[in-house]
């Protein structure tokens, strides 16, 4: 039962934003282990049943929004079954035959193989499935683990802005903010090669003594062990090979880029079913469906916010505290979006950054370019700090407990701690540098 009683302005605001404070704080905390997804949901039921959000309104905005649905299911589903093609089992022992032996390439191949799949296939397809094969790569070779698993975590993140599909966030706000291929390449791309390199060269050293060995080639699965089915192996090829062409063709015409992903994945899954590689239940098990719910009721919870108008001075703020300058923007933006991630994870703190940004939109264009690549930049680099910050690094942890490996947050932070600011300055002062 909704209730639909007149409430004065004040006392819905502070409904609203005490409803919104604790599905973040919730979000954040996870009091009793309750998931992200049910924290995001309960809060935006609430806000139904207390009629702080009509149903139309509710639904309308969800709507709206399909892209992002849609985008999430089809990158999941085209990683799932390429995953059951062998193609990233086949990836990783090719790139450690190209190592030659060193385990100090193979960690460099790693940096490489995770930017590949990142930038193709998303930064959650690369902690979900590159962090277990890489796992079982290095325990096969005799090599230490640590090192290349953060690797896959890391490198998820650091890679996941070098094209609009890398990371779902990117889609988030594009969704909102249409930004062109060109121009997001122009200033995301060269700032996110930066940041690889630091990235890869700041572990090394950190890790240089325990990757001077060297490994037993033999060791290595041979390539056809990898390929369960070489017809459907091949053909997965080609079909990845030509939904990353129909992503950079759909990118700059600004078609909606979940519908390729939504048509590959139902290119795979016929050659699976034809060959029989997998069936429509095991596909499904492998689909991460709480994160539609924890999307959907973020997306609810802001569209509550925004009808208050927080946001909006939010935004508002953000524009005064920029100073109205180029730099500004992009430091205010990147700082701002980077500590929200690992707060609340970045999946809310891009809903609220992009639905604040709205408010800026009589702002000079290169203001509103600034903001734009540094809340994609903050919300896609900054979770890199805690293990909170964003899904992939979730699921990284999840796959390590499996494998009886621990990495506590302090862990963590003091490995991010020692990279990641380093990383946001750099990348921010490249991208302020691109905007001139």
């Amino acid at each position: 039962m909704f209730l639909f009683f007149p409430l004065p302005a004040t006392t819905r605001t502070v409904l609203i934003s005490l409803i919104a404070l604790l599905t973040l704080l919730g979000i954040m905390l996870r009091p009793w282990k309750v998931s992200e997804a049910i924290i995001a949901l309960t809060g935006a039921g609430a806000l139904l049943l207390l009629g702080l959000l009509s149903p139309v309104a509710a639904l309308t905005t969800l709507l709206h929004d399909w892209n992002t649905f849609f985008f999430f299911l089809g990158m999941m589903s085209l990683a799932a079954l390429a995953e059951v093609a062998g193609l990233f089992d086949w990836l990783a022992v090719q790139a450690a035959r190209l190592s030659g032996n060193s385990s100090r390439r193979l960690f460099f191949n790693t940096f490489l193989l995770g930017s590949l799949i990142s930038m193709l296939l998303s930064n959650d397809a690369t902690a979900l499935i590159l962090t277990p094969i890489v796992y079982s790569l290095v325990t096969r070779l005799r090599l230490p683990v640590l090192p290349y698993l953060f690797a896959c975590t890391f490198i998820a993140d650091s890679a996941s802005f070098l094209l609009p599909v890398s990371n779902p966030i990117n889609i988030l706000v594009t969704s909102q903010f249409p930004l062109g291929l060109l121009t997001f390449l122009r200033l995301l791309f060269l700032p996110s090669l930066l940041v690889i390199g630091i990235n890869a060269g700041v572990f090394y050293f950190l890790y240089r003594r325990q990757l001077q060995g060297r490994f037993d080639i033999k060791r290595l699965p041979a390539l056809q062990e990898t390929v369960q089915h070489r017809a459907y192996f091949r053909y997965t090829c080609i079909v990845v090979i030509l939904v990353a062409g129909a992503y950079v063709i759909a990118a700059a015409i600004q078609f909606p880029l979940s519908l390729v992903a939504l048509g590959g994945a139902l290119l795979l899954l016929f050659g699976a079913l034809f060959w029989k590689q997998t069936t429509l239940r095991s596909t499904a098990g492998q689909i991460s469906w709480p994160i539609f719910g924890f999307i959907a009721g973020m997306f609810l919870v802001v569209q509550a916010l925004e009808t208050t108008g927080l946001t909006a001075l939010f935004g508002q703020l953000l524009l005064h505290l920029s100073g109205g300058t180029t730099f500004g923007a992009v430091m205010v933006g990147t700082l701002g979006s980077a500590l929200g991630t690992n707060l609340i994870n970045n999946v809310p703190m891009a809903v609220v950054m992009t639905s604040s940004l709205h408010s800026i939109q009589h702002a000079p264009l290169a203001i509103q370019q600034g903001f734009l690549a540094a809340t994609i930049f903050g919300c896609d680099l900054g979770p890199n700090l805690t293990t909170v910050g964003s899904l992939a690094t979730i699921l990284w942890l999840l796959i390590l407990r499996q494998r009886n490996i621990e990495v506590s947050g302090l862990d963590y932070f003091k490995v991010g701690i020692l990279v990641t600011p380093l990383m946001l300055v750099v990348g921010a002062l490249a991208i302020w540098l691109l905007l001139i």
